[in-house]
């Protein structure tokens, strides 16, 4: 059982609580909506877990996402183009995140230690804990932080990401939860402890994206693994608990990476802040070992090869936990932590690791997406391709690819979430996620349909922002005037399209259905989907203000100038598309009398559609199936390539920074 660990952390989040409530009494409004954004999550963390309730526990589940919601369109409307930094006064802050630092190892102890006797994994938090703890009591007790939080156009768009999207799934799982444990009676029903998690999750992904502290952001980069940990071995299967600690061990691994480097900017340079860090990589400092290190860490957070083994094995968690990991929370913290650091990259060697690890997961997990049938498993690999394509362009370091990095982010976490939440949903009604068998989903299945059309589109069709994010990728990338990645982004593009054209062709067929089957969908999960296909047209729409008003103007910081990556012009031109692609299958047919005709089949129609008389008049049944070219595109093989290749990267960078460093 969980519960020793759970109360535990209640107890800390309990703790946290007051200490937020202490410091909004004492400090001014700049230090409001950062702290109601942490503080109102982990008050409901605490509310769901303490009613056991469903009815009760449900409301509290919605009234929290849409406090949530409303938390981070507040902060945008603050502080979006006027960033600010925040110093918290005193000791008590460092206390509490010591304090909290402690109580994460404790409960991996617990985990690795002794209910599961994985002790080489507690190792690993032990190593990095005991480097924090050494650092944080030692030579950094002295170190005076200008500002532990910082509040810029970046970690706007990222509390949206998380707000928004994190509690649209969090409202989508009060119906998808209660399916999930009516067809699964065999596993414990610890939806109390489930959701206390995904409140939790939200408040340290609110936590680290605000965070300037190093050491601040350190802490909440430790709970997210940790939550990560939890939510994936939910069910408590030998495979699910497998998975769990593979998650465990690769961030873990990441987060002995991100402690050294937090003890050697502070013994090298007396600082443990992220804006200290960039300013002394502007000014020609050695810090490229250190950016390294971070960047490593964000590897594996981000599922970068060969770390993605993680994601992959999350799928083994109820949809919910694979919607938050791969769309607003979890991967989005390792890319977050690389595009802070772009000023730091480019034409060295820690920019080189970063570009072409990025651009190996890019085209190799592209490449096996298109042998799987499993839809959760297509994805998966979607999202660890397109996380490669993001850090492919943070490593290049440049002004435009830098703005293109945000530009994905924010598609993909929209576009992202609407597809696993979709095949979620259809895997309950259909009773399985193999794409072969979602024949005739338009029409048993029509607004599930046409959601999930939404999400393919917003993947990978113009005029949705993330094919234009990707032309300007490839654009940063033909300026860096590197012909290998070139090759990588152009050949990961089309096996994209070829993976995605698949999966569209296959739910768009017209194959009639004798029942429409959505009536056993809930409407929370209604509202979820909906708003998430809403969003992803809207996102398309809004491109320029986007653009105008949130990117450009952080990006502008960065690197103190200012450009158009993709002309306002352009822009405007392909929100006109988006508009005209809704509206324009609207009208088709309306006020128009509709002739029923037979299907046109490879042989006389038997009158039912599904079956036609074929040669020596032998009735054949229809038969739609998609090519996987396993034999070419085998997960295996591509997995082999790309682990060994984005690895060998890994070892020449550090080995040729760590021979510069030591050897001057």
């Amino acid at each position: 059982m969980y519960y020793p660990i759970e109360c535990d952390i209640v107890y800390a989040v309990l703790a946290y609580t007051r200490f937020c409530a202490h410091y909004l009494r004492e400090r001014d409004c700049i230090m409001f909506l950062p702290g109601l954004l942490l503080g109102v999550p982990l008050l409901a963390a605490l509310l769901v877990f303490c009613i056991r309730g469903g009815g009760a526990r449900n409301l509290i589940v919605i009234l929290a996402a849409v406090a949530t919601m409303a938390l981070s369109v507040a902060s945008a409307a603050t502080y979006l183009g006027q960033p600010c930094f925040i110093s918290l006064p005193g000791e008590l802050p460092s206390t509490v995140i010591m304090a909290v630092d402690v109580i994460v190892a404790l409960a991996i102890f617990y985990y690795t230690m002794v209910k599961f006797k994985r002790c080489w994994i507690g190792l690993l938090e032990l190593l990095q804990l005991a480097m924090v703890l050494w650092f944080e009591h030692g030579a950094g007790h002295g170190i005076s932080v200008a500002a532990d939080l910082a509040v810029d156009n970046f970690a706007v768009i990222m509390v949206l990401i998380a707000g928004i999207i994190g509690s649209l799934i969090a409202i989508f799982s009060n119906g998808y939860m209660e399916e999930f444990q009516k067809e699964h009676p065999e596993v414990e029903d610890r939806r109390p402890f489930f959701f206390f998690v995904i409140f939790l999750f939200l408040s340290a992904m609110f936590g680290l994206v605000l965070s300037n502290n190093l050491l601040f952001m350190y802490t909440f980069w430790e709970i997210t693994s940790f939550c990560s940990f939890l939510l994936i071995g939910y069910t408590q299967t030998e495979e699910a608990i497998n998975n769990s600690f593979k998650a465990l061990w690769m961030n873990l691994l990441g987060g002995v990476a991100f402690a050294a480097a937090i003890v050697w900017l502070g013994l090298q340079y007396q600082t443990v802040e992220l804006s200290a860090l960039l300013k002394l990589g502007q000014d020609a400092k050695p810090v490229e070992m250190i950016a390294a290190l971070l960047v490593f860490c964000g590897f594996t957070k981000a599922a970068m090869m060969p770390f993605s083994g993680w994601l992959l094995g999350a799928m083994v968690a109820p949809t919910p936990t694979s919607a938050l990991l791969h769309s607003s929370t979890m991967v989005k913290a390792g890319v977050f932590l690389i595009i802070k650091l772009c000023p730091l990259l480019g034409a060295n060697h820690a920019g080189m690791m970063t570009m072409f690890v990025g651009g190996i997961t890019f085209f190799f997990a592209s490449c096996a997406a298109i042998s799987q049938s499993d839809g959760k498993r297509v994805l998966a690999y979607s999202t660890i391709s397109n996380l490669g394509l993001i850090v492919l362009c943070a490593g290049i370091g440049s002004y435009a690819a830098a703005w293109t990095a945000v530009m994905l982010v924010i598609f993909h976490a929209i576009a992202k979430s609407l597809m696993f939440l979709s095949v979620g949903t259809a895997e309950q009604q259909l009773e399985s996620r193999n794409i072969e068998s979602f024949d005739g989903m338009f029409c048993a299945l029509p607004g599930l349909a046409k959601c999930m059309i939404v999400g393919i589109c917003g993947m990978f069709l113009a005029p949705f922002g993330m094919l234009i994010s990707k032309w300007a990728a490839m654009k940063s990338v033909a300026d860096a005037g590197n012909p290998v990645l070139l090759l990588l982004l152009a050949f990961g593009s089309a096996t994209t399209l070829f993976y995605w054209t698949k999966w569209l062709g296959k739910i768009a067929a017209y194959v009639p259905a004798a029942e429409n089957r959505e009536t056993g969908i809930h409407g929370v999960q209604w509202l979820a989907l909906k708003t998430l296909s809403a969003l992803t047209v809207l996102s398309c729409v809004a491109f320029p203000l986007l653009s105008r008003y949130g990117v450009t103007p952080y990006v502008s910081a960065i690197y103190n100038t200012a450009a158009d990556v993709i002309s306002r012009s352009n822009l405007l031109i392909m929100s006109v598309m988006a508009v005209l692609i809704v509206l324009l299958p609207l009208g088709f047919g309306a006020g128009q009398k509709q002739k029923m005709v037979v299907t046109n089949l490879a042989g006389e129609n038997t009158g039912d559609n599904m079956s036609y008389r074929g040669v020596g008049g032998q009735t054949v049944q229809v038969s739609l199936r998609n090519w996987y070219l396993e034999d070419w595109f085998g997960e295996t093989k591509m997995q082999r390539y790309g682990f060994g290749l984005s690895l060998l990267c890994m070892i020449l960078a550090f080995a040729m920074m760590g021979g510069g460093v030591f050897h001057v």
